[in-house]
């Protein structure tokens, strides 16, 4: 299953898949590429949710609160905006796939240190 089709079966299929995925897409730029978005999860408290999405085991999940304190009202509100997508549904689709895309992003269980290439194959992964 594509990250794609993933974002369709979380999100009931007819809500804005390209949307949610651009609004990962643009989160993980935002905090300058993989390496910043763990580790302002680190320092949120949430290291050991992105440890398990960086690691080979099972993922641990994120609630979309957790995804509110991390990411904060306003910057929340901008990424929901861009996306076309409510404040909660912002949220709770982060909270679905942001646990995913990093898993994906880190196959060998590390983060990849070449960050363009990094940023490359999420877009493939998109489809």
């Amino acid at each position: 299953m594509g990250l794609m089709d993933l974002a369709g079966s979380l999100l009931g299929g007819g809500s804005n898949q390209q949307g949610v995925m651009g609004m990962v897409t643009g989160l993980i730029q935002q905090q300058g590429g993989l390496q910043g978005l763990l580790g302002k999860l680190n320092e949120s408290g949430l290291g050991e949710q992105a440890a398990s999405w960086v690691g080979r085991g099972q993922n641990l999940p994120i609630s979309p609160d957790q995804i509110q304190a991390l990411l904060g009202s306003d910057t929340l509100k901008l990424l929901a905006s861009q996306a076309g997508l409510g404040h909660q549904e912002a949220a709770g689709g982060l909270a679905n796939l942001l646990p995913q895309v990093v898993d994906k992003l880190t196959p060998d269980g590390q983060v990849p240190q070449d960050e363009p290439d990094l940023m490359s194959t999420l877009k493939g992964l998109l489809g």
